[in-house]
């Protein structure tokens, strides 16, 4: 099955089960958005967790459990770039990314935010004036890069 058709096949069984993103993850004990990766086929489902996310939601049948197991092509369609939201965050990123490298590097040293030991969750909260705000916590494990030496040691 193609990525694509395994995609809309998972978001149907989803919406079918009348749960939200945050309701399976907090049953499950993960982030939202991780759930939300399981979904668009962008996260592997680990073998342990199937059980529980099969009772939430019945319409993952053992094929798609399955399916979900395997290691997924992680990628995207250049074009949901052109989407208004994505967009947005993407300009973010462009717009304060170096300041926010700059507190990085002040606080950390040289080195970068793994996005794969990373948890990212998203929130609604009301702001000072009551309007709806989006609130997002990028947590990642910091790498230091590392002097690049001539010894190094092949483990067998």
């Amino acid at each position: 099955m193609d990525k694509k058709e395994l995609v809309a096949k998972l978001l149907a069984a989803k919406e079918a089960s009348g749960k939200t993103y945050d309701e399976i993850a907090e049953a499950l004990d993960l982030c939202n958005i991780y759930v939300a990766q399981l979904f668009r086929a962008q996260a592997q489902l680990k073998e342990e967790t199937a059980p529980r996310l099969a009772k939430l939601v019945p319409g993952l049948t053992k094929n798609l459990l399955k399916e979900m197991q395997n290691c997924p092509m992680r990628s995207y369609d250049p074009s949901i770039l052109q989407e208004p939201h994505i967009f947005r965050m993407t300009e973010v990123c462009a717009h304060y990314g170096e300041s926010i490298l700059s507190v990085i590097n002040e606080k950390f040293g040289d080195g970068i935010m793994s996005a794969i030991d990373f948890k990212l969750n998203v929130e609604k909260i009301k702001g000072d004036k009551g309007e709806d705000r989006v609130v997002m916590t990028w947590n990642g494990k910091f790498l230091p890069h590392i002097e690049q030496t001539s010894q190094f040691s092949l483990v067998k």
